[in-house]
């Protein structure tokens, strides 16, 4: 199990993120998954969560998504979501914004379209949220 696997972290706008990795922690729709080198072809649509990049040094690399897709092929992961953002640079303040505006219209619920958009709105705040939290947990600067 020795080694490392090539992963690309890629938004809709550039690049947050391409380096090696020893294994790859990814928020997939039915779990969260685990992915080692050699690891097998795979392609899983992503939920809002944390992905979680373990390098060779022992340093770890934690990044959010707000959902999207993930693809092992040979050896690299490619990782490809709307939004994509190194936890660092996640606004635990505007993520709470977020989460009360979502939680506001969820309780007026004008229409069903209204409805569906609040509620994916309060899912990615919560993300972020746990995102943010776990990263604190963990001695990070958010």
């Amino acid at each position: 199990m020795a080694g490392t696997i090539q992963v690309d972290i890629v938004s809709a706008e550039e690049e947050i993120w391409s380096g090696q990795g020893t294994m790859i922690f990814a928020p997939a729709e039915m779990g969260e998954i685990g992915i080692a080198p050699q690891h097998a072809p795979l392609l899983t649509r992503l939920k809002a969560g944390e992905i979680r990049v373990q390098q060779e040094s022992g340093e770890e690399q934690f990044f959010y998504v707000s959902g999207g897709m993930l693809e092992v092929q040979g050896h690299l992961v490619t990782v490809l979501s709307d939004t994509a953002l190194r936890a660092d640079d996640l606004d635990e303040a505007a993520a709470l914004e977020a989460q009360r505006r979502a939680e506001q219209a969820l309780s007026d619920q004008t229409s069903d379209l209204e409805l569906a958009k609040a509620k994916a709105e309060l899912i990615q705040a919560a993300a972020q949220i746990r995102a943010i939290q776990k990263l604190r947990a963990k001695g990070g600067r958010a």
